[in-house]
């Protein structure tokens, strides 16, 4: 995730390119690409750039992130709809999540930092840490827009056209969020729901408007209550069967997938769903799929945290929960697209690394007995389950 810099794009899973090198002017960031990207062209290396305005701190929350055109209420078009009915959601996905962690803490705040670029866009960053029952939280949205060179747009969507269109616009949303609870008892979640769009003008040859949506919630325990975990899943299938019966077997595998840390042969965690690149259904589905998801993070995850929040724990099981923290912090940094893309862009450091924990343990050589509850979690994170 991020706040000042580009929430969206430094945000965990999100990174629509491999990047290479970050250069800035007084008002513009542009990202210098060396990297394959989006390509089915073997030794295809690319240097290209994505242009995005500098962003400026704002002391109150806007309406809208939008630009004038943007705005559904100054325009009738379904691609503006899309744009500020996604916008609207992720607002209101933070807002219902912060509001639920708050009721939680009986307390302490969110902080609050809000931004812009003057030619469109911003984002809202929240982050409550050390509370009561979290030790971090941090719940964050953006709206951006920006231009990539025609290069990268073909590169992106694998086109062999040899028509050549000028720089191509790009929107992008979305709400990322991970919640690390102090009790080891209460598991870490996090969710992330993005939209990605090209803008170029439809006369334009070679270039035409592309979209698609992204995201995911998942569950990251020390500990395993099998009531807790058949809980989350089952809420997850839920959202994915209003929709459609394949969307949970293939977003759940593609989940186990995607959070694998190969250097450990083990997952993160204990899954959840994970789509990407998703545009081969009615783009108004996906809006309201997408808009299904982020509505049942609370449902699938406040309920266990106030069943654990003040379970009676050891110090064993303290530093069990700091050893899986660790490995939370491996796969972030190593293989997360999101963070490793805004580490290598130069981006703000505070934003992309507001993902980790306050803390986080390792040893060396730690293996935890058989048999034992800390056995139990690390076999199912290597050995993915079908909980429901």
């Amino acid at each position: 995730m991020a706040s000042h810099s580009s929430t969206l794009l430094s945000s965990p899973t999100f990174a629509p390119f491999s990047s290479h090198r970050l250069h800035h002017s007084p008002n513009l960031t542009t990202l210098r690409f060396s990297n394959p990207i989006r390509t089915n062209k073997p030794n295809l290396a690319l240097r290209c750039s994505v242009s995005i305005e500098k962003e400026v701190p704002e002391t109150e929350r806007p309406f809208t992130f939008l630009r004038d055109s943007d705005d559904s209420t100054q325009s009738s078009s379904s691609t503006s709809s899309v744009r500020a009915r996604f916008e609207t959601m992720i607002r209101s996905a933070q807002d219902s999540v912060c509001e639920a962690i708050e009721a939680i803490e009986g307390g302490p705040k969110f902080k609050e930092d809000v931004w812009s670029r003057p030619g469109g866009g911003g984002g809202i960053s929240r982050v409550l840490q050390d509370g009561n029952v979290f030790e971090k939280a941090g719940v964050n949205v953006s709206v951006v827009y920006g231009v990539m060179p025609p290069e990268a747009y073909r590169a992106a969507k694998g086109s062999a056209s040899d028509q050549k269109p000028g720089p191509v616009p790009f929107f992008a949303a979305g709400v990322s969020s991970v919640l690390h609870p102090k009790n080891p008892f209460a598991p870490t979640l996090h969710f992330n729901y993005r939209y990605f769009e090209t803008d170029a003008p439809k006369d334009v040859p070679g270039a035409p408007r592309q979209w698609w949506f992204g995201g995911g919630t998942d569950f990251t325990p020390a500990y395993i209550f099998e009531e807790d975990v058949k809980h989350f899943h089952s809420i997850q299938k839920q959202a994915c069967d209003k929709f459609d019966p394949s969307f949970y077997p293939r977003f759940k595998k593609w989940c186990d997938d995607y959070f694998y840390i190969k250097h450990r042969d083990e997952r993160r965690g204990l899954g959840g769903i994970f789509f990407d690149d998703l545009n081969d259904y009615d783009q108004e589905m996906l809006l309201s799929f997408s808009t299904e998801c982020a509505n049942s993070v609370v449902p699938a995850y406040i309920p266990i945290v106030e069943k654990r929040k003040d379970m009676e724990f050891t110090e064993q099981h303290k530093a069990w929960q700091q050893l899986r923290r660790g490995r939370y912090v491996e796969f972030n940094l190593v293989y997360d697209r999101g963070t490793t893309f805004g580490l290598k862009t130069g981006g703000r450091i505070e934003s992309i690394l507001v993902s980790l924990p306050l803390s986080a343990r390792w040893e060396y050589d730690h293996k935890p007995e058989e048999g034992t509850e800390e056995w139990k979690l690390l076999d199912a994170c290597i050995n993915p389950k079908e909980w429901i």
